[in-house]
């Protein structure tokens, strides 16, 4: 039998982006603007109560299922979401994700706090907050380019 096991953990990422909250926010509300730095969804209904679904994984590899429901959105301030990852048929963590934009002088400043528990050991809080900060860099880069 599998060691069965619960981490909880809280981790939170402030990054800056030399553009305006409503088109970094807006980076995260539209599918097309969204799949350019995140994994295109399958199904993409961003509106409270409204999910986002995806599907994927490196060839040959693992599928991982990225299943979340939008909570709460403030138009270019806040959106909450809550979210759970598998790997194939096994739960890797459940979470619940902040994200608030703030202006800072032409820019944004972005928080990001993810409240997680990471189940028996599929995943590492370490390791999500680092595939979250390579996330966040490719918003930027995705930003820049636009």
């Amino acid at each position: 039998m599998t060691e069965r096991s619960a981490k909880h953990s809280t981790f939170v990422i402030e990054r800056n982006y030399n553009h305006s909250p409503a088109r970094v926010f807006a980076a995260w509300a539209g599918q097309t603007g969204k799949a350019s730095w995140f994994p295109k969804a399958d199904e993409f209904d961003f509106r409270v109560g409204g999910r986002e679904f995806n599907r994927g994984g490196p060839p040959g590899g693992p599928v991982y299922i990225f299943d979340a429901c939008y909570q709460e959105i403030v138009q270019n301030r806040r959106i909450v979401y809550s979210y759970t990852l598998d790997m194939e048929d096994k739960r890797m963590s459940v979470s619940v994700t902040t994200v608030e934009f703030e202006s800072v002088g032409d820019g944004t400043r972005l928080i990001y706090t993810e409240q997680g528990v990471f189940l028996d050991g599929l995943d590492t809080p370490e390791q999500r907050e680092h595939g979250t900060r390579v996330l966040l860099e490719r918003l930027g880069e995705a930003l820049d380019g636009q």
